[in-house]
């Protein structure tokens, strides 16, 4: 390899520099939780709402509930609390304070103005799926999980009234325009109306034929609307409960229903044919079909003036439509929808997501995204840079497995052999083998040169769900639904071993780089680590909760990091085998773990819509003072110029030197001046 001059480094380095960036800058780093530096992504999006100036754009999400100018889209604040997913939110009548409900079984009131939490009720033992206010805003309502609408006072926080008759989760409530009558809508198929007063049943609607999603009530109060799983709108008489109209054009899931302020016209959003549906209330007539959004529409509200339309979809957009004319006026990104992989390039200033029908790529200096790759039909599972940084592999439900150029967006090749989808890919240290684990039971070793098959490797009884190819290239690990790992001679694909231990699917596996420990993260609520050599546990990580779904070596091997469903990320010493630190934030399960080349910085991805960037530079060993070639304590312009004539060196050269390959890949490259150059200037 050709090797690099000083001068061509000093180049490199200002280009490693970091890009500032205000705005993103910004919103990226609001409302963190402690340890995290950044978050990148807004969350999946949940629910929408104007406020009653119309000044206001709320879009809930999992993580919380981003406030937008509504003239200018920008981002006003960021109000989060909830410890597990937000599900609804709405504003008071006077547009002062805004009230959520959450999955973690509370209530929380924020002041608009000041973005702070002015209380927390718990109010439910289950998940809280929906929240109203009473249009004089003394009162709540809320709909759980525990199948009972409970009825609250805002100032004192105590439960005034406990409704009981749905038999399954209540999806949605809503006050009558009087505030005398509550709607809810049920899992049971039924929405009831209820005597606020007294808490007495008036009346059980039937006539759905799935789940109840959503109710609203016309503005004068003499018509309630209902979204329900049997692809129907419906149109009630509140005084008698008699049906007026069943709407019928969605092909799928309604999700949600709203009155325009005159009361003439309901909007649905649908979650099978991705529409939004406008609706003459009179004679149930569609009025108009938007379309735009490219997954199910989760919420729609109108502006207060009814001029506007929002709707929240799934596809990790927030739109805006002109009610008049039917267009679309503007939208607001940022937002994802679940992240189920995560992958830094070997240079360290790039990271990948696998989200739902893609890839995103971000600079992880600026915490903007750079593009997205597009191709895959359903959920991207997995990740994997090349180890010269240059192409990416991603899998999908979908059985092909794509590779692409990652300095252009384009897709250079489809993999295709498996029959079911693929969860897990991982490259060979040299860049020419990709392997892949899937549903059809088998590990494939494909030829990344000429996108060819090269083994088929047959002998797990149930799912493969992760994969891993040491860094020598002469062993794979392949972990199973049954729980069992296989090991690989990864040069015939003869299998060498069966690992046991484990008691329930292995989701995740992970090399050090040195090749002689093996990781794996289980259902069974463990990460046991393994010595390759022996194949015997070194030890078992206990400490989660809920399944554990991911697990990353530091680059150095010392430290070992583990997401779970539990929403948690816990920090180890692999050496001690004990917990060092767990790190809370995200609200939902975590998918993805994965430190950068440097080891200071640990990206998790979630089923929130988030990634989180945390400082774990206290946990893990200094990567700078390794790069203290001389010994004097300090990383400095000596220490530059030795490095600098290793560059371009790899395992082989008789000048090769393993000290200044501080990624341990072999090569003394850019990854590793990457390394070098984050630590220079630091002391002992």
């Amino acid at each position: 390899m050709k090797k690099l001059t000083i001068f061509g480094l000093i180049l490199i380095s200002t280009a490693f520099l970091p890009v500032q960036n205000s705005h993103a800058q910004d919103y990226n780093r609001w409302s963190l939780p402690e340890g995290a530096v950044m978050r990148l992504g807004k969350g999946v999006v949940r629910d929408v709402a104007w406020s009653p100036d119309g000044t206001r754009l709320a879009v809930g999400t999992s993580p919380g509930i981003w406030l937008y100018d509504a003239d200018t889209g920008a981002e006003v604040s960021l109000l989060t609390g909830h410890t597990r997913r937000l599900n609804s939110m709405v504003f008071s009548p006077d547009g002062t304070t805004l009230a959520s409900a959450g999955l973690d079984g509370t209530l929380r009131l924020w002041d608009v103005a000041t973005g702070t939490e002015k209380n927390s009720i718990r109010a439910h033992p289950h998940s809280v799926r929906s929240v109203a206010f009473s249009p004089d805003g003394t009162t709540l309502a809320s709909g759980s999980y525990d199948d009972r609408v409970r009825v609250w006072d805002v100032v004192t926080g105590q439960e005034k009234s406990s409704l009981g008759g749905h038999t399954r989760t209540v999806n949605s409530v809503a006050f009558s325009p009087d505030g005398q009558t509550l709607a809810s809508a049920g899992y049971d198929g039924t929405a009831r109306l209820w005597v606020v007063a007294t808490g007495q049943e008036k009346l059980i609607l039937t006539g759905h034929n799935g789940q109840v999603y959503s109710v609203a009530f016309s503005p004068d109060g003499l018509t309630l609307a209902t979204a329900s799983q049997d692809s129907t709108a419906r149109l009630w008489v509140v005084a008698t409960g008699q049906e007026k109209h069943v709407l019928t054009g969605h092909n799928g899931w309604v999700h949600s229903v709203a009155f325009s302020p005159d009361g003439m016209t309901l909007a649905s959003g649908g979650g099978g044919d991705d529409t939004v549906r406008l609706w003459d209330v009179a004679t149930g007539r569609e009025k108009s079909i938007l379309e735009g959004h490219t997954s199910s529409v989760l919420s729609v509200a109108f502006s207060p003036d009814g001029m506007a339309l929002a709707t929240g979809s799934f596809d990790s957009t927030v739109r805006v439509w002109d009610v008049a004319i039917g267009q679309e006026k503007s939208k607001f990104t940022g937002y994802m929808s679940l992240v189920h992989s995560l992958a830094f390039s070997p240079d360290g200033l790039t990271l990948a997501s696998g989200i739902s029908r893609g890839v995103r790529l971000w600079n992880v200096a600026t915490g903007q995204e750079k593009s997205t790759l597009s191709g895959h039909k359903y959920s991207v599972r997995s990740v994997a840079f090349s180890t010269d940084g240059q192409s990416l592999a991603s899998s999908s439900d979908d059985p092909p497995v794509r590779l692409w150029d990652v300095a252009t967006g384009r897709e250079k090749g489809i993999l295709e052999g498996h029959t079911g989808g693929v969860r897990s890919v991982a490259f060979s240290t040299d860049g020419t083998t990709l392997a892949s684990g899937s549903w059809d039971n088998t590990v494939r070793l494909w030829n990344v040169d000429t996108w060819q098959e090269k083994y088929t490797l047959t002998g797990h009884g149930s799912e493969v769900l992760s994969v891993a190819i040491s860094p020598d290239g002469t062993s794979l690990a392949s972990g199973s639904w049954d729980g069992t790992i296989l090991m690989w001679d990864a040069a015939t694909g003869r299998q060498i071993d069966v690992v046991t231990g484990h008691t329930r699917p292995v989701w995740s596996l992970t090399f050090t780089l040195d090749g002689t420990t093996l990781a794996s993260a289980s259902s069974d609520r463990t990460v046991r680590v393994w010595d390759v050599a022996t194949r015997q546990e070194k030890s078992s990580l206990k400490g989660h909760k809920l399944f554990v779904r991911s697990a990353a070596f530091s680059p150095d091997g010392t430290t070992l990091a583990s997401g779970s469903d539990d929403g948690t990320v816990r920090v180890w010493g692999v050496a001690a085998g004990e917990e060092i630190a767990v790190l809370t934030g995200h609200t939902d399960i975590v998918y993805s773990v994965a430190f950068s080349p440097d080891g200071t910085t640990l990206a998790s991805g979630s089923r929130d819509g988030t990634i989180l960037m945390w400082d774990v530079s206290s946990y893990v060993a200094s990567q700078p003072l390794a790069a203290d070639f001389d010994g004097d304590g300090n990383v400095g312009l000596p220490d530059f110029l030795q490095f600098a004539a290793q560059v371009g060196l790899s395992q082989g050269d008789a000048e090769f030197d393993t000290r200044f390959d501080l990624d341990g890949d072999g090569t003394v490259g850019f990854s590793d001046f990457v390394i070098f150059a984050r630590g220079f200037g630091k002391r002992k």
